[in-house]
């Protein structure tokens, strides 16, 4: 299908609103997030990394159309067009409700692995996610079951996932995935102003190919990779991670840690590991919203929004973050990023962010960035 004809099923959609058809509900949304990027300094990794370039893209340009079926069934199905070319984001059916497990579903979404790659980019703190991101599965083909139990206290989910394109597509002998993820709130009160957030994720991964790479930007999106391992043939990989969160009114701290050996098919096993850790603050009084029933941050809402006279909410983070890629014979690099951001959240779905980035290789150089997102989903 064309990107032209699918935004016009959107645009069609979107006009209904919200339709009601029976025991049949649809839901037309999407997202918008325009970056802006200047490099402050950093002109001795070049010779090593490439040259470092202001400019500006579309980091995220969605449209989507979701819904259920007799209270049963659920769907959803997602594209993105950045980058000028259409792609599966969230493509989906599932059953919810069910006794026991939860719910059902079976399509194109993320594995359940790591929380700030669960929390929506709409909801994350900074522009971008932290370094030891690159390690986190991310959306593949699969089957997921996974529940919220103990009065939404505490979330289970696991799933059984092929590695895919963006389109959903993936070949192969025996290449499967299992994933899962067990979270917890030893605390939780006034609905979710005051919380302790704790939770564990692992995966057992057969890569496409029997390969697999690492590279990443600093966080920042415009920007050339600053670490890279290659390609390396692995029969498997593990990975591991441990997260927290604590969120006490208007200032919260989050972190995680994530490390991943890969069994390599010829010399001794290689194991890389990141962290990251940061603490934000509302200087208007809000509190980061949490959703229990997926274990994951949701939506900021301010307590007076700017069209209705008020500031809408203003929140100050700093983030650091470390990523190790060297093991053994392997020389993917080390970095470590401080990111300092401020968010100025115009009304629920609307936001203006700007980052200071400095990044760090490890026997290569600095570089800082200045970065600035406008965003608005609906």
């Amino acid at each position: 299908m064309s990107v032209r004809k699918v935004l016009a099923i959107a645009l069609g959609l979107g006009v209904l609103g919200p339709l009601t058809a029976g025991a049949a509900e649809v839901k037309v949304g999407g997202r918008i997030q325009n970056d802006w990027s200047w490099v402050a300094t950093g002109r001795d990794v070049e010779p090593v990394v490439g040259p470092l370039t202001t400019g500006t893209r579309f980091r995220r340009a969605r449209v989507f159309v979701e819904g259920s079926l007799d209270k049963w069934v659920e769907f959803k199905a997602e594209y993105d067009f950045a980058g000028g070319q259409a792609g599966f984001t969230d493509v989906y059916v599932g059953l919810k409700g069910l006794p026991v497990l939860g719910h059902l579903r079976v399509g194109h979404f993320k594995e359940p692995f790591s929380l700030e790659e669960l929390t929506s980019s709409r909801f994350i703190t900074f522009n971008e996610r932290a370094l030891p991101n690159v390690f986190a599965p991310a959306r593949n083909t699969g089957f997921l079951v996974g529940n919220a139990v103990l009065k939404s206290r505490l979330t289970w989910a696991a799933g059984v996932f092929r590695d895919t394109d963006g389109f959903g597509n993936g070949e192969g002998d025996g290449e499967y995935s299992l994933t899962g993820r067990l979270t917890g709130l030893p605390w939780y009160s006034e609905e979710g102003r005051r919380l302790v957030h704790v939770g564990v994720a692992f995966s057992q991964r057969k890569p496409h190919g029997g390969t697999i790479r690492f590279r990443l930007r600093p966080e920042v999106s415009i920007a050339p990779n600053l670490a890279d391992t290659k390609d390396i043939s692995v029969d498997g990989t593990r990975l591991l991670g441990a997260e927290g969160a604590v969120v006490f009114g208007p200032f919260s701290i989050q972190g995680e840690y994530i490390t991943t050996t890969l069994d390599r098919v010829t010399g001794p096993d290689v194991t890389f590991s990141g962290y990251y850790v940061y603490a934000s603050v509302f200087l208007t009084g809000e509190h980061r919203a949490y959703k229990t029933s997926a274990g994951v941050f949701d939506r900021v809402k301010p307590r007076k929004s700017l069209a209705d006279g008020g500031p809408g909410a203003v929140e100050v983070a700093v983030r650091y973050s470390r990523l190790d890629l060297d093991d053994r014979d392997v020389r993917g690099g080390r970095l470590g990023d401080l990111t300092v951001g401020l968010n100025w959240y115009l009304n629920g779905h609307t936001a203006v962010k700007v980052n200071y980035v400095r990044a760090d290789r490890r026997d290569v150089g600095t570089a800082q960035f200045l970065l600035t997102r406008f965003q608005v989903d609906f």
